[in-house]
């Protein structure tokens, strides 16, 4: 599958991933502050959480989620006295002195604020010290306590069973905001899910549709060992919070910068909108941008003995197919539907007009670029077999072998279920994202003698059997055995004899 290098591939850390590591000093800090302050600390945390619920519940009571009202004399008191609550118990927690630069602009000013890079749950604490909304989803509603503090600063509830969801999200967002200030700021996260703050990933469009002036806030933890990182792959919310708690102190910056007033041109293109505000908030932050998404966290985090190599293409390919809206109706049920048709028209390759017939889509530059990635010999023909395969790989990304039972099922043989060695170099070539994959030194080394030709089965027990199946056995373009000196073992940082 080619690329077109429209849009950067990962480099430098995974931003869904965190990882953590002690020296011997700090596991003996650790430790000791485990039995010593960690439960005090706790103790506290949730007493004031506790203390805070009456109020956030009374305060709630008979209040519309859609109506704005006069904020009445008792329940700005219930305001104040919540703040002071909820600042005591981050104190409690070791958030001693929150640096705050800058000055938050009024509802008036900028309805919205963009706040960034978000890392942690306890990225609540602005929210906590401003009141601001939320955008968060309905399910939040219900978590015990915290559920009633979340309902107090009437959030925008994301109704994620709801397949017209992100359409009501959005008008709501939009509603409030255009409102004259009357309703409180939005404080939204447009990363739409946790990092581990190496870079800024894309942001999502909710923000920036209404075309409003918005406020960037900036978010810094400066501790050394960071213990505050809650990502896809790391340590645990619980962990989490008894590392940090463990912490003698645990400093926070929060900037406001300048509002951000869109241009026409912005209020039009509300992608060249989000992605400029992105470029002065890591600005400001001093990290890099990247091309990575929400949607591409599980292609990043993929995993399996055929774990994608290269992202480029795949991640390419994702942003297409979800932008024309075919990575939201993909199933395997589906997938093995488009799978049965593709195998009927034996090889045969289809112009775009039929390629947009076969998923049932009206032809748009989009579509276009979709069918062009897999346009292997540039004469307007693509296999689809390719595009499924891809299709699945971007599904399921750490189900490789899910994706390989499929892909064999359009390329087999009627009366062996053999496969050509040569349809098994386009398989892995699309499934790992590399070029040019060379077999033959795997097809010797199966019974020393190369055959050109494979079972599903065969395959997946020689995988089981191999660990290590993509590093030792197979030959590609920019190989990692191929920048290594000596042994092919110790390749790509990683040591065969050792358990992982």
């Amino acid at each position: 599958m080619k690329s077109s290098n429209s849009r950067p591939s990962r480099v430098g850390r995974n931003p869904f991933v965190h990882e953590l590591k002690f020296t011997m000093r700090e596991k003996v800090k650790i430790g000791l502050m485990s039995v010593t302050v960690f439960p005090v600390r706790l103790l506290l945390v949730s007493f004031l959480m506790l203390l805070a619920w009456p109020f956030a519940f009374a305060a709630s009571l008979g209040r519309s989620e859609f109506v704005i009202e006069p904020q009445s004399w008792w329940r700005r008191c219930i305001d104040v006295c919540l703040r002071v609550i909820m600042r005591a118990m981050w104190f409690c927690g070791g958030f001693h002195w929150i640096k705050v630069k800058g000055q938050q602009a009024t509802p008036s000013e900028a309805p919205i604020l963009t706040v960034a890079p978000h890392s942690s749950y306890f990225d609540a604490i602005p929210v906590t010290m401003t009141m601001c909304s939320i955008v968060t989803k309905l399910e939040s509603r219900s978590i015990p306590v915290w559920g009633t503090l979340i309902s107090y600063i009437r959030p925008v509830f994301v109704f994620r069973s709801d397949q017209d969801s992100r359409r009501k999200t959005v008008e709501e967002i939009k509603r409030r905001a255009q409102s004259g200030g009357e309703w409180p700021q939005i404080m939204i996260f447009p990363e739409g899910t946790c990092t581990n703050r190496s870079g800024l990933i894309l942001f999502k469009a909710g923000a920036f549709i209404p075309g409003l002036p918005v406020q960037p806030v900036v978010l810094r933890y400066p501790n050394k060992l960071d213990t505050v990182s809650w990502t896809w792959r790391g340590p645990g919310a619980f962990k989490i919070l008894w590392l940090t708690l463990c912490q003698p102190h645990n400093p926070m910056e929060i900037e406001y910068l300048p509002i951000y007033t869109p241009s026409e041109e912005e209020k039009e293109n509300t992608s060249l909108f989000a992605n400029n505000v992105r470029k002065v908030m890591a600005e400001a932050l001093g990290l890099p941008l990247t091309g990575l998404s929400f949607d591409d966290r599980d292609i990043s985090l993929s995993q399996g003995p055929l774990q994608i190599y290269n992202l480029c293409s795949l991640l390419e390919f994702n942003l297409l197919v979800c932008r024309l809206g075919l990575r939201a109706k993909a199933s395997y049920k589906s997938l093995e539907e488009q799978a049965s048709r593709a195998r009927k028209l034996q090889g045969d390759r289809l112009g775009l007009e039929d390629f947009a017939q076969f998923v049932n889509l009206t032809v748009t530059e989009s579509l276009t670029q979709v069918h062009s990635l897999f346009d292997k010999h540039g004469d307007g023909l693509i296999d689809m077999r390719h595009y499924i395969i891809a299709l699945s790989t971007i599904y399921q990304p750490s189900k490789s072998m899910e994706t390989l039972k499929l892909a064999f099922r359009m390329y087999e043989s009627e009366e062996n279920g053999e496969v050509l060695e040569e349809d098994l170099a386009s398989i892995l070539e699309i499934m790992l994202g590399v070029e040019d994959v060379e077999l033959s030194g795997f097809f010797l080394s199966l019974d020393g003698t190369d055959t050109g030709k494979i079972t599903y089965g065969e395959l997946r027990h020689f995988i089981e059997q191999h660990r290590y199946f993509v590093q030792d056995f197979l030959d590609f373009k920019n190989h990692p055995r191929h920048l290594c000196f000596g042994r092919p073992e110790s390749c790509n940082g990683e040591n065969h004899n050792k358990d992982v």
